[in-house]
């Protein structure tokens, strides 16, 4: 039986380095330099006994055992983090610093708002924020990178447990001098094929959108233009197109000082559900909930 056992900052810098592919950027995320990091993943190898990294000038490749190692340090780092979540959960309700992942077509328009208020009333609490789609936050809660991720369904999470936030209507914006002028309520046959401007892949709004209209034809014909929802307003108020627009982001101000009129969408699921997300059986389940509550209340 081995009398060694890797240390938690060696597994640190090992999955580290595995997430960035670089030394210099793995020691920039650790905030240790990069002869540190280096030096602690060779002693990790040198006490093992095996290689779990091929070095060379340009590339850092793990080895096949390497990448099983990687796996089980997710896992036992996220353990470690939870150990030390329960005695956080036994203290202040909603204090201390909690990580979580925002999608970008919730975070501009919801956090503003909610922010400052939490800040007022609870000052004990340290929230660190990541900007993320919806495929990389889910991935950084499983591999305990973050706390709790805040995002859109339909989205598969995975085994989570989650708590409701708010119903965020879709809704049809277009030139305000549109020709066809839409009726107050606009029906999916109206979008022409070729015209609908949409959030690139990787975005679910892009997919909650299509899902919305119910016209699979839209996939292929529609518009991709970038990553941000102010870049497709843009290009709506220049008469390049429409584009479809959650209603938090037209409450939040995106449509002001533009020619571009939203009306909402006449389809059976013209909505997306925003939801707080969090690991299966976390000891700081009520934490999470709490903030849940601080998010409706916004």
């Amino acid at each position: 039986m081995s009398t060694y056992l890797p240390t938690i900052k060696q597994l640190q810098y090992l999955v580290a380095l595995h997430q960035h592919g670089h030394f210099g950027r793995a020691a920039e995320a650790s905030f240790v330099s990069q002869s540190t990091l280096s030096a602690g993943i060779r002693e990790l190898e040198s006490l093992l006994g095996v290689t779990l990294v091929e070095r060379s000038r340009r590339v850092v490749r793990f080895t096949a055992l390497g990448n099983q190692v990687v796996d089980k340090a997710h896992r036992l780092l996220r353990e470690a983090e939870e150990l030390s979540d329960i005695v956080k959960a036994a203290g202040q309700p909603l204090a201390g610093q909690l990580r979580m992942s925002v999608i970008p077509t919730i975070a501009p328009f919801m956090l503003p708002r909610i922010l400052p208020r939490l800040r007022d009333q609870r000052p004990d609490l340290k929230l660190f924020i990541r900007e993320e789609t919806s495929h990389d936050a889910v991935e950084s809660l499983q591999h305990g990178r973050v706390d709790c991720v805040l995002l859109a369904l339909p989205f598969a999470t995975g085994e989570v447990e989650m708590a409701h936030i708010a119903d965020d209507p879709i809704r049809v914006a277009f030139p305000q001098n549109d020709p066809r002028d839409p009726p107050e309520t606009v029906p999916p046959s109206m979008i022409e094929d070729g015209r609908l401007l949409l959030l690139e892949d990787g975005h679910c709004l892009r997919d909650h959108a299509l899902a919305a209209c119910n016209r699979p034809e839209l996939k292929g014909s529609a518009t991709m233009i970038g990553t941000s929802l102010h870049t497709l307003v843009q290009m709506v108020d220049n008469g390049l197109g429409l584009t479809m627009l959650p209603q938090m982001a037209i409450d939040a101000g995106i449509l002001h000082e533009t020619q571009v009129v939203a009306r909402p969408l006449k389809a059976k699921q013209a909505s997306r559900e925003i939801v707080l997300i969090w690991r299966k059986n976390s000891p700081r389940r009520e934490d999470f909930e709490l903030l849940a509550e601080e998010l409706r209340a916004g």
